[in-house]
Parts: C-alpha cells; sequence; structure tokens
C-alpha cells in the first residue's frame, strides 16, 4: 500500500436564504477535472480551519464569511493522492457568490444535488445534507 501526502481542505457548504446551496464545477485540468464540488481549498500552514474556509471562499467565490460551524470531516484515499475534508456549514455570508477563477457556479436544493457528478470525496456531504432536508 503506498502512502500519499494527506491534502487538508476546508470546504463550505453555503447555504442561502431560500435553503439552497453553492456548487462549484472543477476546471478540467484539474483533479477530477468536470466534476462539480463544493468550494474551499487546502489549509495553509499556520491557519485555522476558519481562517482557511473564509481566505478560499474570498478567493474563490467572492463572499466574507459572516457565521458558520463545523459539519462532517470526511478522509479519503484517491490511490493517488488523499484527501482530509474540514467541511464547514456556512449559514450567513455577505457578497454575491460567483466564479472569479473562471468556474461555473450553481445554487441548488438538496434534492437537485443528484442531479451533479461529484468526487467520491464529496458524495458523504451530498448524503448528509440529503439526509437533512429529509428531515426538514
Amino acid at each position: 500500500m503506498s502512502q500519499h501526502k494527506v491534502i487538508w481542505v476546508a470546504v463550505g457548504v453555503i447555504r442561502d436564504a431560500a435553503g439552497r446551496f453553492c456548487i462549484c464545477q472543477r476546471h478540467a485540468r484539474q483533479h477530477q477535472g468536470g466534476k462539480w464540488e463544493f468550494p474551499g481549498g487546502k489549509v495553509e500552514a499556520g491557519e485555522s480551519l476558519p481562517q482557511a474556509l473564509a481566505r478560499e471562499l474570498k478567493e474563490e467565490i467572492g463572499i466574507e464569511v459572516a457565521a458558520c460551524e463545523p459539519l462532517l470531516a470526511i478522509s479519503h484515499d484517491y490511490g493517488d493522492k488523499q484527501v482530509l475534508l474540514d467541511v464547514w456549514l456556512v449559514s450567513r455570508f455577505s457578497g454575491q457568490a460567483q466564479g472569479l477563477e473562471g468556474q461555473p457556479l450553481r445554487w441548488v436544493s438538496a434534492s437537485e444535488l443528484a442531479d451533479y457528478a461529484f468526487p467520491e470525496a464529496n458524495q458523504a456531504i451530498v448524503a448528509h445534507l440529503q439526509g437533512l432536508a429529509r428531515q426538514d
């Protein structure tokens, strides 16, 4: 079994006032290119998770996080790389979300998440959100 460096990622599950979630499409040249994901990015040395999340969401989609809380932690091995996703629910934010890095962005309901192809590591997030939606 090969050992890969673990890539630590802060992920934002951003919910708007209508209860929809923000998803972005990965660039074709990226790992898992063309698939949809919840925005976020790598945690840098010396950053806390909330700091990394706030920085990445500002850089990627132009929003300022006003309120967030931990949702899930997911470890996944793709074979060629291993990721640790620290997933946070962003319930309040300011600014208009847009794909600042040229990536397509959509706001979708929990039930619509099934219509999009996500990387394997994101499947647990999708299932969790769909489960929460069924409880509402």
